[in-house]
């Protein structure tokens, strides 16, 4: 498959929730309770802080209209997804639907949110900014491509606004101001943004089918430098202090160092890597569409373990304590042991996931094809 015809493949993101919290208009809450963004956090780490305990059992499930390839998040109580029905879904921890927002097109972008409010863009390139309790419309803004990747957040330069980071099929990332849905700046890259930015400090870092590593001012949208990997990026970068990892369609999976702008070490022989990295105490994972996921040494490169899934790894692994939660195009959700990669538990759902799990109060759920929300946790009941 070339780069122009696999670039205007829609590529699949994630499920990723979070569960109840307690506070208002404070922010991005944190905890485990919420998660409150695609891969948890700012650095898209893809790590819980909640832990999830065996033994699981299926709690419940919410039928949506079509195919869920958005990744949920969850605050106050609420999960928020989007649906290939057009739809974007405010579901109870329960079950119980709250609202429901018609987007008019696809949304397979994962949502963010902040402040009490629900951003999320949609296959025909709009941003949609909702109200979290009631579902109202704030504002949207239109770029001129889809939107695949969850939006991300920074702080403006002075500190006192909150701006929105959300890459699309325009080849633009853009920077609009979370209030108020106004443009703040454009930085143009050479082709489709599939995934999110990534943001440590004041520098965004992601990728595209440019096969280039961005590194962007969050202040300016300057660049900072650009790092030429070659062949295009379909996912997301994580980052922790000041190394990014993330792997590409040709099988490879870098460390680039964010200080020297350099790749620190790269490894070859996986298959295409769609799936985002999670990153927690020197280990670095990511799943690949030859089945495996691989578990890295992150400083060195190092490979620590693989595990061979049924079925295409396309939706990214979550970090929770010792455990490592994935799903595979089979329809299978797995339980593995964050040290080993040995299975601790795998439930079949029967169709395809390519949406992440996630992980928060000591739950996980998942969307999958067959249009179903599943919520798994260790009590009987929710």
């Amino acid at each position: 498959m070339t780069q122009s015809v696999f670039c205007f493949i829609r590529l699949v993101l994630f499920v990723l929730p979070a569960f109840i919290f307690t506070g208002e208009g404070d922010g991005q809450p944190t905890g485990p309770e919420c998660w409150p963004s695609f891969r948890s956090d700012q650095q898209l780490t893809g790590t819980a802080v909640s832990q999830v305990v065996l033994p699981l059992n299926l709690l419940w499930t919410f039928k949506a209209g079509d195919a869920i390839k958005s990744s949920p998040v969850i605050c106050n109580g609420t999960i928020f997804f989007g649906c290939n029905d057009g739809f974007i879904y405010a579901v109870s921890v329960s079950g119980k639907l709250r609202w429901k927002y018609d987007a008019g097109t696809a949304v397979e972008a994962s949502p963010l949110y902040l402040d009490n409010t629900v951003y999320v863009g949609s296959l025909a390139g709009i941003l949609f900014a909702l109200d979290a309790r009631s579902g109202v419309l704030k504002w949207k803004y239109s770029t001129e491509g889809q939107i695949s990747g969850s939006s991300n957040w920074t702080l403006s330069p002075d500190g006192k606004h909150k701006w929105l980071l959300t890459g699309s099929y325009d080849y633009y990332l853009h920077c609009v101001d979370a209030a108020t849905g106004k443009p703040v700046w454009k930085y143009e890259s050479g082709n489709f943004i599939n995934g999110t930015a990534s943001v440590s400090g004041k520098m965004a870092v992601f990728g595209g089918c440019d096969g280039v590593l961005h590194l962007v001012n969050t202040g300016s949208g300057k660049s900072f430098d650009t790092i030429n990997i070659g062949t295009y990026i379909a996912s997301s970068a994580a980052i922790s202090g000041n190394k990014a990892w993330f792997g590409n369609y040709d099988g490879e999976f870098f460390c680039a160092d964010l200080t020297k702008k350099t790749i620190r070490w790269k490894t070859g022989g996986g298959g295409p890597f769609l799936s985002s990295p999670a990153i927690r105490e020197k280990k670095a994972l990511a799943g690949s569409q030859n089945r495996y996921l691989y578990c890295y040494q992150s400083e060195t490169g190092e490979l620590l373990w693989k595990y061979k899934a049924p079925g295409k790894i396309d939706a990214s692994p979550v970090i929770s304590g010792n455990k490592v939660i994935i799903a595979s195009t089979d329809g299978r959700i797995h339980l593995l042991d964050l040290n080993t990669g040995k299975e601790l538990w795998d439930y079949e759902i029967g169709n395809q996931v390519t949406a992440t799990p996630a992980v928060a109060n000591g739950l996980i759920a998942a969307g999958s094809f067959d249009g179903n929300l599943y919520v798994f946790g260790r009590d009987k009941q929710p």
